[in-house]
């Protein structure tokens, strides 16, 4: 079917908008079948790339005015992380797709999309491990690290796609997928959506255009969806996840239920441990009901699930503190919860770059903590400490919050660092601050 994502490109004239990973899958992916076809590469960034040396049918729009002349192309392939919200796009919206978009107008229905502020990751891999385990041909793709088209020549009628689909990916698109999970709604990326609201929108572009065969699935005790679902005119049938509510995935007497049916004791060992996750367990659990796999084999796929990096991952005991790095962490709420899952936390290490994200939650809860030791980092963490009455430690580096923390971190007990915030301020992104926290920690 990819070939009609083939034709639909032919004869155009076609921007791609942003050349990161994903432009350059749409790059190689155009070119494989459609070589003389008119393109143009823009970026805000000066790109070089060894494909462009012999590549006579493409222009370049590269620095500050990359995004002045979008009217005429017939058609923009938009990277997700290109910002248009403070463009006015009137004249552009019906040219503007993706590689989601233009995949999904042809795979929906065999496609499990996966998203939300934080979780998704695990989530949506999970998901993929336990269809993988029982022998179905499935993929992941995706926010997930995978371009959508790098391996769209593999998928066959019997195939299943499992996307985890960002805000920044949901953002255009006019199609949903067959089964489409949200596994929470908070406030985040405000600096690329402009407000919560037109964040919130993005996400729910996942159930907006699903048909009445389709199905989605939700928390029905988040805040934010709560608000969003309670007048909802989707057209997909709809199921609730709650840890305590009267829901259709629930909790009775430590087991999880569905349609009256034990699916599994949430007091399992995994690796996954908090309450949030054992949400995105219960999540996991309907779809292998879904599609009648084999519930023992589902479990332990489950339980044997190693933790994905930088989201409390253990990094290992040195000097009798165990340090753990929850880099991925850049909204309150999941600062919030590895606190409460690991327990015996005694130093936090928190800040990154301002979003605009609201930190009463946050602030309240380390108010009330008995965390000893909260290490402050830019800029952020500088802002949270001037509300907070207890005693703190403001550092301009990661380096030197390490260094607090080995010294003040009472032995037996655990260093957690979990920013609250995007690490985009310092670093390239969270996997980079959590890869030189890792290598502060074991040198």
């Amino acid at each position: 079917m990819y070939q009609n994502i083939i034709e639909k490109l032919s004869n155009k004239y076609i921007a791609i908008l942003g050349f990161g990973m994903e432009g350059k899958s749409t790059y190689n992916f155009i070119r494989k079948y459609l070589p003389d076809l008119k393109m143009a590469i823009l970026d805000k960034n000066i790109i070089e790339y060894t494909p462009f040396d012999k590549d006579n049918n493409l222009e370049f729009v590269f620095g500050n005015h990359y995004l002045d002349d979008l009217e005429k192309y017939d058609l923009i392939i938009k990277a997700p992380g290109v910002s248009l919200v403070n463009r006015d796009i009137t004249n552009i919206k019906d040219k503007i797709t993706s590689q989601l978009e233009l995949f999904l107008e042809e795979y929906a229905q065999q496609t499990i999309g996966v998203t939300g502020t934080k979780g998704k990751s695990t989530t949506t891999t999970l998901i993929y491990e336990i269809l993988k385990k029982q022998g179905n041909d499935v993929y992941l793709l995706g926010n997930i690290g995978k371009a959508i088209f790098d391996d769209i020549e593999k998928f066959t009628s019997d195939s299943i796609i499992v996307i985890e689909m960002s805000a920044l990916q949901l953002e255009f698109v006019k199609v949903s997928p067959h089964i489409g999970v949200i596994v929470n709604l908070y406030q985040d990326h405000l600096d690329h959506a402009g407000s919560v609201k037109h964040y919130h929108e993005n996400k729910l572009n996942i159930f907006k255009y699903q048909k009445s065969n389709d199905i989605g699935i939700y928390p029905m005790d988040n805040e934010y969806l709560k608000i969003y679902m309670k007048n909802n005119n989707y057209k997909a049938k709809m199921y609730t996840v709650s840890l305590d509510g009267d829901s259709d995935i629930y909790i009775k007497n430590n087991y999880v239920y569905f349609n009256d049916k034990v699916l599994y004791d949430v007091n399992s060992k995994r690796t996954l441990i908090g309450d949030y996750n054992l949400e995105n367990i219960m999540f996991v659990l309907f779809i292998s009901e879904l599609f009648n796999l084999d519930l023992d084999l589902s479990i332990k796929t489950i339980n044997n699930f190693k933790t994905l990096p930088h989201r409390m991952e253990k990094v290992g005991t040195y000097n009798n503190i165990t340090y753990y790095d929850d880099a991925i962490s850049t909204i309150p709420e999941a600062t919030i919860n590895a606190v409460k899952a690991l327990k015996k936390v005694d130093t936090l290490i928190i800040g990154g770059m301002d979003r605009g994200v609201d930190n009463t939650k946050l602030i309240k809860f380390l108010q009330d903590t008995d965390i000893n030791n909260i290490i402050c980092m830019p800029t952020t963490g500088h802002k949270i400490a001037k509300e907070l009455t207890k005693k703190v430690y403001l550092v301009d580096t990661l380096e030197e919050a390490v260094d607090i923390a080995k010294e003040k971190t009472n032995p037996g007990s655990i260093c957690l660092m979990s920013p609250g915030a995007s690490s985009y301020e310092f670093y390239k992104n969270y996997i980079e601050k959590g890869n030189a926290y890792q290598k502060l920690i074991r040198e």
